[in-house]
């Protein structure tokens, strides 16, 4: 057995030039295929560079806190109030003229109606979130649970105060 002296065969790669491409370099080699009739040019485009701006974006939490607001904000019916002008706060026409907060129409709402109404959602939301945040606190057993207990308190004091407001424009209920 001979031992090979570490010489090896180097493969020379044949750089493609000026117009001629690949597939005319192997027409050349095979006289077969007609190399010189077709010629296709090899166009180097120039490399734009599109000018970037960079912008700082905010925090995830302060686009959270964005969208909260501009939520809060249509959930208290600013269109509503910007067209109808409803009254402020209203009184019963009875002699004790008692103000009452929520308007006896279930298609009219006083001012201080829809803030109250936006408040709760508002509130039922966090209750959500904290419902979400409970979710990432699976190790910790007795965290995970106080915060999904306060959020689903959260939701249901929600939900029965907008009950008892829907009951009491419907008539149903008494106002207190």
């Amino acid at each position: 057995m001979q031992k090979q002296s570490g010489s090896k065969k180097k493969i020379k790669k044949e750089e493609v030039i000026g117009s001629e491409t690949i597939l005319e370099r192997i027409r050349s080699k095979t006289p077969w295929i007609p190399g010189k009739l077709l010629r296709k040019p090899k166009i180097n485009f120039p490399k734009f560079r599109t000018p970037r701006v960079s912008l700082p974006m905010p925090s995830k939490y302060l686009s959270i806190v964005v969208v909260y607001i501009i939520l809060f904000i249509l959930q208290t019916g600013v269109i509503y109030l910007m067209i109808r002008n409803p009254p402020a706060l209203g009184s019963d026409p009875n002699p004790p003229h008692t103000p009452i907060f929520l308007y006896p129409d279930l298609y009219e709402s006083f001012i201080i109606e829809g803030i109250v109404a936006s408040m709760l959602m508002f509130f039922c939301s966090i209750g959500f979130i904290f419902l979400y945040q409970a979710s990432k606190h699976v190790y910790n057993k007795s965290l995970a649970l106080r915060i999904l207990a306060i959020g689903i308190v959260m939701i249901i004091i929600t939900f029965v105060i907008l009950q008892y407001m829907i009951g009491v424009k419907m008539g149903t209920l008494d106002e207190p």
